[in-house]
C-alpha cells in the first residue's frame, strides 16, 4: 500500500457520541446523511438538549411552581387571555387536569378569572401582576445561571456557533 492510497485515520469521536461532541472533535459542518442522518440528528439533540432543561428546572425552592403551572402562566403571558378548555388544548391536557392547575394558581393569585365580554357564557384566565412577576423572577434566575453556564464554558467562537444555531432550534420547535 502507498502512503497516498492509505485509508484516512478513524475519526476520533465515538460513533455514539453526541453531535455536539463530534463538532468539537472537528465534524461541524457537516450535511446530515439522508434518512438515518435526520434521525441520529435528533437523538443527539435530545441527548444534549434534555439534560439542559432538566438542569434549569431542577432548582426550585420549595414554593416554586410546577412545570405545568409555569407552562400555563408562560402560555398566558405569551397569547394572552384564554378558557380553560383553550389552555387544556394547548397544553395538551384533559380539560379536568387544567382545571386543577387553574384551580392553583387562583388560590396563589396568580391567575384572574372574568367573563369572556364576547360571550358571558364562557370564563377567560388571565395573568395577574403577581404571576408575570413571579414568571418574571423565575425567567431571571434561569436566565442568569443559563448565561453563567455560557460564559464559563464556551469560547467566544462556540458562542457564536450556539448564537447561529438558534433559528434553526426555533423552526425545529415549531414543528414538533
Amino acid at each position: 500500500m502507498t502512503a497516498s492510497s492509505k485509508a484516512p485515520p478513524p475519526d476520533p469521536t465515538p460513533a455514539h457520541a453526541p453531535a455536539t461532541e463530534a463538532a468539537r472533535a472537528g465534524g461541524a459542518g457537516q450535511a446530515a446523511e439522508p434518512g438515518g442522518g435526520a434521525a441520529r440528528l435528533a437523538a443527539d439533540l435530545r441527548a444534549a438538549i434534555g439534560p439542559l432543561v432538566r438542569r434549569l428546572r431542577r432548582f426550585r425552592p420549595d414554593d416554586e411552581l410546577t412545570l405545568s403551572q409555569t407552562s400555563v402562566l408562560v402560555r398566558l403571558d405569551r397569547e394572552g387571555p384564554a378558557t380553560g378548555s383553550e389552555l387544556a388544548a394547548g397544553e395538551g391536557v384533559r380539560p379536568q387536569s387544567m382545571a386543577a392547575i387553574l384551580g392553583v394558581l387562583h388560590e396563589r393569585g396568580l391567575v384572574t378569572r372574568a367573563s369572556d365580554p364576547a360571550d358571558g357564557r364562557r370564563i377567560l384566565v388571565s395573568l395577574s401582576e403577581a404571576g408575570r412577576a413571579g414568571l418574571s423572577g423565575a425567567r431571571r434566575e434561569r436566565g442568569r445561571r443559563l448565561t453563567q453556564a455560557i460564559s464559563d464554558e464556551l469560547t467566544p467562537e462556540e458562542q457564536a456557533v450556539l448564537a447561529a444555531a438558534l433559528p434553526l432550534l426555533e423552526r425545529i420547535t415549531r414543528h414538533v
